[in-house]
This record gives structure tokens, sequence and C-alpha cells, in this order.
């Protein structure tokens, strides 16, 4: 299963920012200033000393029975005899320069850090949406490594990357065990088993140590919280609250987010009530269409009805979505139409980084006069 096809399952389930590339710009004493972590669960940065700072990734892949920790090691520094190289999953050499990365929502963390540039290597590139990073990779800076499931090693091992930064969702991956005995270090990210719009976000302190860029990310990723707890203060204030309705039909399947998941959580910061919020999973809802009629039938809004983009398109799927009220109101609304140049969703690229954004579009759809200038990024009106 593709990365993007695996993010639009974890939706359901649960900024480009331009900067300079230079390869030696801001970078930061390293082990100075060690990101602590506020929201993200998924790990953990820790300075043992000048020179070495630990990265644990606690969970990579849902269930997952063992921990990684990975050694950052400053390639000036002088470490002593009794660190035991074999002791952690990988050694790596900091500050990386060539980077293999794997997954599109790497790619908005890499770029707001200032160090896009150093992106050498990726599986599907055709899934990225990033203008920037298309732009490298329509100059050949890119070089395109197959796809997610099968990568292609031989390339991998031609381009000789300093990090590879893998994404899996399971303990399974011959292609990385492949990559590992040939000495490339390669490290899992999490990111996308966070539950909380913050606890995506937050992942942008996982790669600044590779880069000795902490200080950097902090400021990047404060900057985002403020904005996004500022927008719900916002919105608490408004005094309607919409019903919400999500999710669409799979074959004789209705998934929907789970009331404990990401994406819940953005309806309730947008004060609407989510229909299912008092369900308990963190994953997706398999519910049938009398169900979703029965309870949602009503709704106020529809937001993100899987990868439908008309409402020609969904009658066509299936004439039951035209007894809904938002279908007959046409208060729909879809991430599918924010589209990157190749068609890569930019939602899934850019939305984990970016959750003040998310925030600000739905509180902007349930509630037009608590933010009457803002202008829709990831959803839009369906067609």
């Amino acid at each position: 299963m593709r990365v993007f096809l695996c993010l639009v399952l974890i939706f359901l389930s649960g900024c480009r920012e331009k900067t300079s590339q230079d390869l030696t710009q801001g970078k930061e004493t390293p082990g100075k200033n060690t990101s602590s972590i506020h929201y993200a669960k998924g790990f953990e940065v820790e300075n043992i000393e000048d020179g070495l700072t630990l990265i644990k990734v606690l969970q990579p892949w849902p269930n997952a029975t063992k921990p990684f920790t990975y050694a950052l090691v400053d390639k000036d520094a002088s470490l002593p005899s009794s660190f035991e190289q074999n002791a952690y999953d990988a050694v790596v050499s900091v500050p990386v320069e060539r980077l293999v990365l794997t997954s599109t929502t790497h790619i908005p963390a890499i770029e707001a850090l200032g160090v896009a540039n150093r992106l050498i290597g990726f599986p599907g590139t055709d899934y990225i949406s990033s203008e920037l990073t298309r732009e490298r990779i329509s100059q050949g800076k890119v070089v395109n490594l197959g796809n997610n499931e099968s990568i292609n090693t031989e390339m991998t091992l031609q381009l000789q990357p300093d990090l590879v930064v893998g994404f899996s969702i399971s303990s399974e991956n011959r292609t990385y065990e492949t990559l590992i005995k040939a000495g490339i270090p390669v490290v899992y990210n999490g990111d996308w088993t966070e539950q909380t719009p913050l606890g995506k976000a937050e992942w942008i302190k996982f790669f600044a140590p590779f880069f000795q860029l902490e200080e950097k990310a902090d400021s990047i990723f404060d900057s985002i919280a403020n904005s996004y707890a500022e927008a719900r203060e916002l919105a608490s204030k408004a005094e309607f609250k919409p019903s919400i309705m999500s999710g669409a039909l799979y074959k004789d399947v209705w998934y929907a987010p789970g009331g404990k998941s990401w994406a819940a959580q953005f309806i309730r910061d947008a004060n609407a009530t989510y229909l299912w919020n008092n369900t308990e999973e963190v994953g997706s809802l398999s519910l049938s269409l009398e169900s979703v009629l029965a309870k949602a039938s009503g709704a106020d809004f529809w937001i993100s009805p899987s990868q439908f983009t008309s409402y020609i398109d969904m009658e066509n799927a299936n004439r039951h979505y035209g007894q809904f009220k938002p279908f007959q109101k046409q208060k729909v609304f879809t991430y599918a139409l924010s589209k990157g140049e190749t068609g890569g969703l930019t939602f899934f690229e850019l939305g984990p980084n970016r959750p003040d954004l998310i925030l600000k579009d739905l509180i902007h759809i349930f509630h037009p006069e608590v933010l009457p200038g803002h202008t829709l990024y990831f959803f839009k009106p369906l067609q």
C-alpha cells in the first residue's frame, strides 16, 4: 500500500515556507537546546552530552512491540571510548547533508527547516505536491526511487545517502534491512500514528536534530501551536454549534473517523458537534448506510466525503447520498480538490504539519463570521 493511500485511511481513522537552501546556513550548536516534547507521544529527544543526542521512537507503527533508539553524533565531536555503537538501532553523523525520505508528510518539515536541498531521493515522487520540491525534482536533484513498498535498493545505494527516514506499517521491511546491512542508517518516523493535531505537527522536532536545528524547530512549532490555540479560542465564541458528518461508502461499508481520532479533534476544536463524537475508536468506524442515514440525514455539514470532488460523481456512485441534508443544501466540503502539479493531495502532505490551517478552514466553513477573511486552503466546496 502506497504512503498516499495509507494516509487516506489514517485520516478516516484517525506551510510551505520557502527559505534559503544554503547548506551551512542556520547551523546551531548541537545539544544546547534539546527540544522538549509537549504533544507528540511517539518520540523522545535526549541530549546526552555535547556532540551526542539520542532520539527514541516509541511507536513507529501501531502496536509496535519495542522502541527504536538512534544516536546522532556530531561530525566534529570526539566521543569517549565508552561509546558503544552496537547499542543503538542506528548511528547517524550530523548534520545530515544527503537525505532520502519515504513519506510526503516528511517534506514540509525539511522545507520549513530550510534544508529541502538535502533531499536527494524519494520513492514515488509524483505524490509530492510542494512547489519547491517539485522544482528540484524537475531539475533532476531528487531521484525517483520507485515506490515505498518496494523502494529501489540499488538506486538508493548508488545515491549513498547519509540517512534514510523510513515509513512502515510493520516490522517486516526487507528493503530497509538491505540498506542497513549496506551501512546506510535507516530511522523510522511514526508521525502518522499520532492521534492529535499538534502531536503530528510536533514531529518537526524529530527532524531538527539531524540538521542541528533544534531551536529553529522549536520556534516554528511554537508559532503553529499558538496559531492553532488562537483559532480555537475564536471558534469557541461562536454561538451556533453545527452538526457534522464525515466519510463515505466503500462497497457496502461507510467508513468515518472514530470519536477519538485526529479528524474528530479538529471538528471539536472548531466548535462543532461531530455526530460520532461519543465513540471511543481512535481509528475508523465501520458503519452501515442505514445507521448513517438514521443518525446524520439532518446534519448541517458533510466534511471529507472520501475522494469525491463533485455532487454528480457522488450521485452516480450511490443515489442514497442525495438523502442527506448537506448534499441537498450543497454543504459538502472536500480536501480532494486541493492538488499538487502531479495530482498529489496537499492535505495529506502539508496538513499534518500545519493543523492550524486545517482548523481555520473548518472554522471558516462552520462559523464564517468568526474568520471572515480566511481563504480556504485544504477544504473546498464540492463541485
